[in-house]
């Protein structure tokens, strides 16, 4: 087998892989969008409930993505912070709800208060 004969045959797959590719990243994008679509839905329609609750953790997810240019060998680096905040309700059930950096910020494990959401919404906590 001449070494040709296995450059054309990369040549004849690559756009067999180049379509299936393509096609895996829409999906991926579509299904994103619209599990997105259904939470911030069903969000809606939940009713908005004020609740004694205490917090009892608080976490922090951060990702990074790291970019080199092609030029000069320049690193640019990118980060994204999401806050999450884990309450207890007066029944012993946890719910972990995404919030705010700023609300993040002013909310201390132990605090005890009135917790307004809307489904998965944070809406808002109203120390005692």
């Amino acid at each position: 087998m001449s070494p040709m004969i296995g450059f054309d045959f990369l040549f004849s797959i690559f756009p067999f892989f180049f379509i299936v590719t393509f096609i895996i990243i829409i999906v991926a994008i579509v299904y994103q969008l619209s599990s997105s679509m259904k939470q911030k839905r069903r969000n809606d329609q939940s009713p908005v409930l004020t609740v004694d609750a205490s917090i009892v953790s608080k976490r922090t997810d951060v990702t990074y993505h790291h970019h080199e240019t092609d030029t000069n060998h320049m690193y640019h680096t990118n980060s994204h912070t999401w806050y999450y905040v884990t309450f207890q309700v007066e029944s012993g059930d946890r719910m972990e709800l995404p919030v705010e950096g700023a609300d993040f910020g002013i909310l201390a494990e132990g605090d005890v208060g009135r917790l307004t959401f809307q489904g998965t919404r944070f809406l808002g906590f109203e120390r005692r």
